[in-house]
Parts: C-alpha cells; sequence; structure tokens
C-alpha cells in the first residue's frame, strides 16, 4: 500500500504549546500568557503554557524525536511576540531570530522540509491591547511581521502558512470567549475577526508574490479546519440543506473567498442578513468586502492545506428566538453519531476525511492539499502502548490512500498533530496528542516514544501501509 513517491510524512507543533520561555530572552507576552495567567479556571486547572514542553531550551531534543520518526516535513510556528515584542518591527529581538534560524537550518541540515506557521492563535499582547483581530490596523501589523518573516528565514523556509485555523480561532476566541483574549461577541466580533483574519491572509500572499516569490520560489497558504458533516436524517431535505450550511459557515467561509473569487458564500450572505435584518440590525452582521478587496483576496493561496480531526451529523434548527451566534445564523445542531467512539470532541471519523478531502477537490478545482493536522487525543496518565490510538492513525491512513488512488486527491503532504504532547488550550495538559509523551512533572521535560511513534516511522519507511487496505 505504497503512497506517491516523494510523499510527505511530517508532525507539527505550535510555538505557545510547546516553547515556554514565555517571558526568557525578550520575548514579549502573547494574549495566551494574559488569558492563561489571569486565571479563573478558564484552562484546566488554570495550566499555563510558561515553560510547556521547554522547547524554548530543548530544541535538540525535539530533532531527536523528528529525526527518530524519519519525518521528511516538520511543521512549527513562529512566536510573533518572541520575534517582534510589541507586535512592530520597531523592535526586533535577535534572540528570536537565532531560535527560529538554529531550527530551521537544523532541519534543513536532516534533510526535512519546514512548514512554518507564522500565526498560530497567539497574536502579541500590544496589539490586542490595541484592539486585537476586531481591529482593522491588525491587518497592517501582520503584513509588517509576514514581511519580516519573509525576508528574515524565506531564504530557507519554502511552504509558509500564514494563519493557523482562522475560522476555529474567530469563533472560539469571539463568537464562544473560550479562547484568548476571551472576549466573546456573540454573532457580531466572530465575522469582524474573520474578516479582518482573511484580509490579513490575502495582504500577507500579496507581499510574498510580489517581493520575495521571484528569488525565495516558495509556496503560501493558510491552514483551514473542517470536520466532515452529514445530515442527522439523510431523508430530511432540511437536514440535507443544514449539513451544506454547516460546511458554508466553517470550510467555505474562508475557503470560497480565497480560492475562488474574494467572496463568501452566498448561502452565509443572505442567513446573516436575513438573520440580521430579522433582529433589528440596520445591516447585516456579517461585514463586506468591496470590490477592490474582492479582488484582492480572490486566488491568494498556493496549495490548500487543511486539518481534520473528526465528524459530526447535522440537522436543522430553527433560530425562532432570534439569538446571536453562528450556529444560530447557519441555523444548526451538530452532534456526534451516539456510535462513534471518542475523547471530548475527537471521534475516531476516518472515513470523514476522504469525503472532505473529495469536497475539498470537487470544489476547489483539484487544488494541491496537504493535510496540515490530525491526530488522536489521549487522556492524562496515558499509556506508552497506545496500540488502540494507533489504530485509529492506520484506517486514516487507509483513507487516504483511498483518496489518492480511488478519488485522485492530489494529497501531497501529511502532518500528525503532535510531535510532542503540548499545552492543548483550555485542555492544559490533560490531553495527550503526541506521538512522544512528555512529562511535565519532569524538569527535563523527557521524550519517550508512543507505540504510535515507533509505527508511524514504519509507515514513514515504507511510504505507507505494508499489507493492502
Amino acid at each position: 500500500m505504497a503512497f506517491p513517491v516523494g510523499f510527505g510524512w511530517g508532525a507539527a507543533t505550535a510555538a505557545y504549546q510547546v516553547e515556554g520561555g514565555w517571558d526568557a530572552d525578550g520575548r514579549g507576552p502573547s494574549v495566551w500568557d494574559t488569558f492563561s495567567h489571569q486565571g479563573g479556571e478558564r484552562v484546566f486547572k488554570n495550566q499555563t503554557g510558561d515553560v510547556a514542553c521547554g522547547s524554548y531550551t530543548l530544541w535538540e531534543e525535539d530533532l531527536k524525536c523528528i529525526k527518530q520518526l524519519g519525518l521528511t516535513h516538520y511543521r512549527f510556528s513562529l512566536s510573533w511576540s518572541r520575534l517582534l515584542p510589541d507586535g512592530t518591527t520597531g523592535f526586533i529581538n535577535q534572540k528570536g531570530i537565532d531560535y527560529y534560524n538554529k531550527i530551521i537550518d537544523d532541519l534543513s541540515a536532516n534533510r526535512v522540509t519546514p512548514i512554518v506557521t507564522l500565526h498560530h492563535f497567539d497574536l502579541p499582547q500590544a496589539l490586542e491591547d490595541r484592539g486585537g483581530w476586531l481591529a482593522e490596523a491588525t491587518v497592517e501589523s501582520f503584513e509588517e511581521y509576514a514581511r519580516f518573516c519573509f525576508s528574515a528565514f524565506g531564504d530557507r523556509v519554502k511552504r509558509w502558512i500564514t494563519i493557523n485555523e482562522p475560522n476555529t480561532f474567530a469563533l472560539m476566541a469571539y463568537d464562544f470567549g473560550l479562547f484568548a483574549p476571551g472576549v466573546p461577541h456573540p454573532g457580531t466580533g466572530v465575522y469582524q475577526a474573520a474578516h479582518n483574519l482573511i484580509k490579513a491572509h490575502a495582504r500577507a500572499w500579496h507581499s510574498y508574490d510580489s517581493l520575495f516569490r521571484k528569488e525565495q520560489k516558495g509556496m503560501v497558504s493558510l491552514a483551514i479546519f473542517s470536520g466532515w458533516v452529514e445530515p442527522a436524517d439523510p431523508t430530511s431535505v432540511s437536514d440535507q440543506e443544514a449539513a451544506k450550511r454547516a460546511l458554508a459557515f466553517h470550510l467555505d467561509f474562508f475557503a470560497k473567498p480565497i480560492f475562488v473569487d474574494g467572496d463568501y458564500p452566498e448561502v452565509v450572505k443572505s442567513q446573516v442578513a436575513s438573520m440580521s435584518q430579522k433582529q433589528g440590525y440596520p445591516s447585516s452582521r456579517l461585514p463586506q468586502f468591496t470590490e477592490e478587496e474582492k479582488r484582492m483576496i480572490k486566488g491568494t493561496a498556493d496549495f490548500f492545506a487543511v486539518q481534520y480531526y473528526s465528524s459530526r451529523l447535522v440537522k436543522y434548527q430553527e433560530n425562532g428566538k432570534g439569538e446571536l451566534g453562528v450556529f444560530h445564523d447557519a441555523e444548526i445542531e451538530i452532534f456526534p453519531d451516539p456510535s462513534w467512539i471518542g475523547l471530548d470532541w475527537v471521534y475516531v471519523v476516518p472515513w470523514g476525511i476522504r469525503k472532505l478531502l473529495k469536497y475539498i477537490k470537487d470544489t476547489y478545482n483539484n487544488p494541491v492539499i496537504y493535510i496540515t493536522e490530525n491526530g488522536f487525543p489521549q487522556g492524562d496518565p496515558a499509556s506508552l502502548d497506545d496500540t488502540w490510538r494507533w489504530e485509529y492513525f492506520r484506517q486514516t491512513f487507509q483513507e487516504l490512500f483511498k483518496a489518492i488512488q480511488l478519488d485522485k486527491v492530489d494529497l501531497k503532504v501529511y502532518c500528525a498533530w503532535s510531535l510532542l504532547d503540548n499545552f492543548e488550550w483550555n485542555w492544559g495538559y490533560s490531553r495527550r496528542f503526541g506521538l512522544f509523551h512528555v512529562d511535565f512533572e519532569d524538569p527535563a521535560r523527557r521524550r519517550v516514544p508512543y507505540t504510535s511513534a515507533k509505527e508511524y516511522a514504519k509507515v514513514i519507511r515504507n511510504n505507507g501501509l505494508e499489507g493492502h487496505p
């Protein structure tokens, strides 16, 4: 069951989740430092990323893990406030540049391709203080930061992700208020933030395209989170329509402007407009792109990066009371099939990833696709023998193989989340997604491979699963 020659096998991490060194060597605070330090049980047991996996001082240990697996690709993110403590190029932190240079150079020396994310949920607090992603000014700050990174690292980094899961981020931070900065504005802030995130991504892409691409010859995209959805009642037309709206509101909301025509899906625009009108708003709560902005946004991705964990059933849920929020605007209720196995929000539905890849292929003109995250959590304490978890990975790889061979999906890279157990946002250290176990009680933060790491190494060595699907 060999994958195509040259298929990329990777693993992913993100700065705030693994680095620690939160105030070391001139790093400025990010919104997650502020949010986690405020306590109030918003994070499990008020845990923080102050030390996390200690990767800021233990990069060599991470590199050993990468080499042990035999990865061809490693995805990590840059801490914006480690490089630019106040979020602007007014002061550049050389120690931050040195840290990432070492990572990039070591990866290159070991023939591992870096996939570098510029922004993974951790906006500098200084920019949050000036309005954060609700403010148009942050679009310009992000473009300036992106230009700085392309200039500093782009001679060696050829795969860039501008923004990690802008859809998850906008929803969790601004609709639910669960992620930093923890400021819920249901039905309003979520769309304002999303609007600015799309513009920021597009501006960064254009900067790369006009100033760096000719010399650096790299590729730039953004990573969109998407589950797969099925109608709760396959015979119900209203559930079928609800499932389409669910995809429109979370995947197509970002993908259609960027990959197709610079604008939001029609169903999203009509749903939010009609709800806004019923609620007495003078205009739609969903901001509009100008014609000039649509032209600027359209076509600003060089490959399609998607992050899949799970699937859901969807049913129509009328918003009779006119409540505010994305799910109310979409008039949907989402839930797992009771037969699916799961921990928290990750239900194991490997066939969903194949359906999602086929949808992306058919909807977005058969793009080159990178899966930049996919994984399965364990609770804490976790057994090093996670054979059952490996079975989920194995089933996933079978589905990817079918997607490539049968559906002719142009899938080039797969990155497991995550290289290491790490700080899983609101779950703190209580959820372990790592291929390597990290002992958070041990000052040395020892990394020990789970069974799944050893099995993944075999898959990488064989460029696929042994035997037949």
